[in-house]
């Protein structure tokens, strides 16, 4: 047989898969209409496999039946994006339990960031809700989500992501242990300064104090020097900043922001010290109060899945099919279960939007412990 002969054939075996599709989808659309009416689910995770073990006992040799099982999985798959649709066009959508603003209501707002006064989140917190905020800090990030998921402040702001260090790791996992909601972000560009005293010059430093990464982010600059800096690492860089005021001693610098600099009275003996020109932090701000603003336009959700070949794939599928972009993806491995995995996903979108709550739908149906972290 020649290959214009086989491809033929394909041709014809192809037209009819189309036909038989079509037919298939036509009576998916029944199903919808009758779990619609009686209230049933579209997923059913029980029915789904014993339809795929009966699928796979029609093929002939172990290929084919592996081959046909993921065939059949993908036929289910559109088939519940199809029904999850029609839902949807019949009002049958998910409670999403947020409330759509304007603007958020950030005057007079009390807000609490992590570190002290002169740290990067400091500075997070004064760009985006400016001076006349109610600005206080406390020293652990857990305890900034404490104190909003108390009541005691409005607003928290937290780092979760650096361009050149990566996400802030435990932030993710605090966003489970609280009932917070991520209402906006802002993003501050890491530019550290060498400070020192009012009558120090470059030439008088001997030892420099900043946070061990400042401290590895600026080693360009540090190790160009021709007189060696001895590096001592503390646990802020406006903690370091702070130290430099209280010893006033010219032979030493702290590695930290300008704003650290312009806030304890320190001389900015070099500015932008940094290896990398690009460097940025991005924050979240957190709210107790489930807000997004009618123009949003990322959402952050999470959701575990088991440790089970496709189950990620069938997830993301329903942000491909519904024409949803996504942004990001991390992974944490979920506590006390082997093998487990929790996910947390950046979106675009906005929760008002069809195609974010079709999407959200089918991941809620089908993934463990879905949550949406915030729309902003």
């Amino acid at each position: 047989m020649d290959l214009q002969e086989c491809r033929s054939q394909l041709d014809n075996i192809d037209r009819e898969l189309v036909r038989l599709f079509e037919e298939r989808m036509k009576i998916c659309g029944n199903v919808a209409e009758y779990k619609i009416s009686t209230g049933k689910p579209v997923y059913d995770g029980e029915r789904e496999k014993q339809k795929l073990a009966a699928v796979a006992a029609l093929a002939h040799g172990e290929y084919n039946q592996t081959a046909v099982q993921e065939l059949f999985t993908q036929l289910m798959t559109i088939s519940r994006r199809y029904q999850y649709g029609l839902l949807a066009e019949h009002g049958r959508q998910q409670v999403l339990g947020y409330e759509q603003v304007e603007q958020l209501p950030i005057d007079g707002a009390r807000v609490v960031y992590q570190g002290v006064e002169g740290a990067y989140s400091h500075a997070a917190a004064l760009q985006f809700f400016g001076e006349n905020a109610d600005f206080y800090h406390v020293l652990t990030f857990e305890e900034a989500m404490q104190e909003v998921n108390e009541g005691r402040a409005d607003y928290g702001v937290l780092p979760i992501e650096n361009s050149t260090a990566g996400a802030v790791i435990d932030n993710y996992d605090l966003q489970i242990k609280y009932d917070n909601y991520i209402v906006a972000e802002t993003f501050v560009k890491v530019r550290h300064a060498l400070l020192g005293c009012p009558d120090a010059e470059l030439s008088d430093i001997r030892t420099v104090f900043s946070h061990p990464q400042a401290l590895m982010q600026c080693s360009e600059f540090l190790n160009g020097q021709s007189k060696v800096m001895r590096q001592i690492s503390l646990e802020n860089t406006a903690v370091a900043a702070k130290k430099v005021v209280a010893e006033r001693d010219k032979t030493q610098a702290a590695i930290a922001s300008e704003i650290a600099g312009r806030l304890y009275g320190l001389k900015i003996l070099r500015p932008e010290i940094q290896n990398n020109k690009n460097n940025t932090t991005r924050f979240i701000i957190l709210s107790k109060r489930p807000l997004y603003r009618r123009n949003a336009a990322k959402v952050s959700i999470t959701f575990e899945l088991p440790h089970r070949s496709g189950t990620l794939y069938n997830i993301l599928g329903h942000f491909i099919f519904n024409g949803v972009n996504m942004r990001m993806i991390e992974s944490r491995p979920i506590p006390g279960r082997s093998w487990e995995y929790r996910f947390f996903v950046d979106i675009e979108g906005n929760l008002a939007d069809a195609a974010i709550r079709n999407a959200l739908k089918g991941v809620a149906a089908e993934a463990q412990n879905m949550r949406i972290l915030g729309n902003y």
